[in-house]
């Protein structure tokens, strides 16, 4: 096996770990984070999402020349590989009508090996291409931009307004981070008004909605709010601006709490460089399965009050919310967050590695560690 390959092949088997590892962290409902486990059930089918969409990148790499990661940043593969999936999703169809199939290639493969004595490197690369098309024809993949989804409606009794909770996804192109978004929103449309909420603030159970809902609640804003969601949702907004946007662009729709889930960086020793410290530790885990970190962060903006709107008879100015950013906080003002948190997912055999380098309390400070051996998860350590 060549470094190069040995190299690749280290770098899938850390990721696989790393995504698999953070499935079963967030569909633990005892997870200290995860008390409102909501968060859990929205980010775990995108986690699932990204480790399709790894299974099928390394089906790639078996046909394909290219395949770049962001050694330096975010220890993901670049925007680049996101967009080319992307991209043969939609000719999959047509490219798989030119392959011979599964089992004709396999045949053929044998036949080859029969008749020459040699491994078959082209039949090889068309079984690896018909993997891989087929992979992400039939499974759901992490795309550039993932359409919002209502994945709840309740009642808010003190406005009288049917809220939603939506969320939709990202691959920010930029930074190489895949992020998740979740927005808590209020609806003060007087025709959903009257038709969900009942005279004493609860939701009407004579209207059944079936969830989740592709897009926004309300039909009469849903591809506006797609737009929305599509071109303010990158790594270089802060939440607040985002929150800020979603208030000014639509006069009915009245954000109360906006979360920023952002996965990265992820590292990976031989493979990241954006670290040298952690990598050059992690290089010294015997098992390669092993040696990796994976960190995220959750944001958080909450409207702390709204301005009332106001009816005149020359202009009107529609309600308004007023946005907390904890000032206190250096940090916090500077992601333009009320509130936030960093984490970090790592291997028993790393976090002991990084624990007799003396370099733990360094490379960790500020996040809550969360350590993983086998099927057990030890939080707080």
């Amino acid at each position: 096996m060549s470094s190069q390959s040995g190299q690749v092949e280290r770098y899938f088997g850390a990721v696989n770990s790393a995504l698999s590892g953070l499935d079963s962290f967030l569909a633990d409902e005892k997870s200290p984070l995860y008390k409102h486990k909501l968060i859990g059930q929205v980010v775990v089918p995108y986690v699932e999402r990204l480790m399709q969409t790894f299974s099928c990148w390394q089906n790639r790499i078996g046909f394909a020349d290219t395949f770049r990661i962001s050694r330096a940043e975010s220890g993901f593969p670049t925007y680049h590989n996101v967009l080319e999936l992307d991209n043969d999703r939609q000719t999959a169809e047509e490219r798989l009508d030119a392959i011979p199939s599964a089992g004709e290639l396999r045949q053929e493969m044998v036949d080859f090996i029969l008749r020459q004595k040699t491994f078959p490197t082209k039949l090889q690369s068309r079984m690896a291409e018909r993997s891989y098309l087929e992979a992400i024809q039939k499974g759901e993949v992490f795309a550039p931009f993932i359409l919002p989804e209502t994945v709840r409606v309740s009642a808010n009794p003190k406005t009288m307004r049917p809220y939603y909770v939506v969320h939709w996804a990202t691959f920010d192109g930029t930074q190489s981070l895949p992020i998740v978004y979740m927005a808590t929103i209020e609806d003060s449309n007087s025709k959903l008004c009257e038709m969900l909420v009942l005279p004493n603030g609860k939701l009407n159970p004579k209207i059944t909605v079936p969830l989740p809902v592709d897009g926004l609640l309300n039909p009469e804003l849903a591809n506006r709010f797609d737009e929305f969601a599509r071109s303010n949702s990158a790594y270089s907004l802060t939440p607040a601006t985002i929150a800020g946007n979603l208030d000014k662009d639509f006069d009915e729709l009245h954000p109360k709490q906006l979360r920023r889930f952002v996965l990265g960086p992820f590292y990976s020793a031989g493979v990241t460089e954006h670290n040298s410290k952690v990598t050059d530790i992690l290089a010294k885990v015997q098992n390669p399965e092993n040696a990796w970190m994976l960190t995220w962060t959750l944001q958080e903006i909450l409207a702390a009050s709204e301005r009332p709107a106001k009816r005149g008879l020359w202009s009107s100015e529609p309600a308004r919310q007023e946005f907390h950013i904890e000032t206190s906080d250096l940090e916090a003002a500077r992601q333009g967050v009320s509130y936030y948190e960093k984490h970090a997912l790592v291997p028993h055999d790393a976090y002991q590695a990084l624990y007799a380098s003396g370099e733990a309390d360094n490379v960790f400070r500020g996040f809550k560690v969360h350590v993983i051996s086998g099927n057990q998860i030890t939080s707080g350590v």
